[in-house]
C-alpha cells in the first residue's frame, strides 16, 4: 500500500468466484473522541463492500482485511458527488437570479438541476464504478 491509497479495515462476509464481500465500520471523526460514548453525536455505519476476487490471495471468511483504493479516485468521486452538483446549483441560481424570475421557482429550477445530475450519474453509474475497482490487502 503506497501513502497514497486510502484504506478501511474490515472482515470478510462472503467469497465466490468473482467477488468478496467485505463489511467496513464507518466512523465519524468524533468516534474516536474520548468522550465519545456519552456524546449524541458519535455515529457508525456498517457497509458492504464488493472486491473482485484474488484466487491466489488465499482469503477466508472471517478474515481481517484492508480495503484498499487509490487516493486520486477518491478526489474523483468527490467531484462527481459533490463539486459538480453545487457547480450546477449556483450557475443556475445565480444565472436565473437576474431574470425577472420568482426567487422560488430559482430555487426549484437549481435544485431540479442537481436532480438531474443525479439522474444522469445514475444512468452511467456501470461506466463509472468500472473505475473504481477495490483491491484487498491482509
Amino acid at each position: 500500500m503506497s501513502p497514497s491509497d486510502i484504506s478501511h479495515e474490515g472482515v470478510i462476509k462472503a467469497i465466490d468466484r468473482k467477488t468478496t464481500t467485505v463489511e467496513i465500520l464507518s466512523k465519524s471523526a468524533c468516534s474516536s473522541c474520548h468522550a465519545a460514548a456519552l456524546c449524541t453525536s458519535m455515529d457508525a455505519v456498517k457497509k458492504d463492500v464488493e472486491v473482485p476476487t484474488d484466487p491466489s490471495a488465499h482469503l477466508q471468511v472471517g478474515d481481517n482485511v484492508k480495503v484498499v483504493l487509490r487516493r486520486d479516485l477518491g478526489s474523483k468521486a468527490v467531484l462527481l458527488a459533490y463539486v459538480v452538483p453545487l457547480a450546477i446549483m449556483l450557475i443556475l441560481v445565480v444565472a436565473l437570479s437576474f431574470t425577472s424570475m420568482h426567487e422560488l421557482l430559482i430555487g426549484a429550477i437549481g435544485l431540479g438541476g442537481v436532480a438531474l445530475w443525479y439522474v444522469v450519474l445514475y444512468l452511467i453509474r456501470g461506466r463509472v464504478s468500472n473505475n473504481y475497482v477495490f483491491r484487498i490487502e491482509k
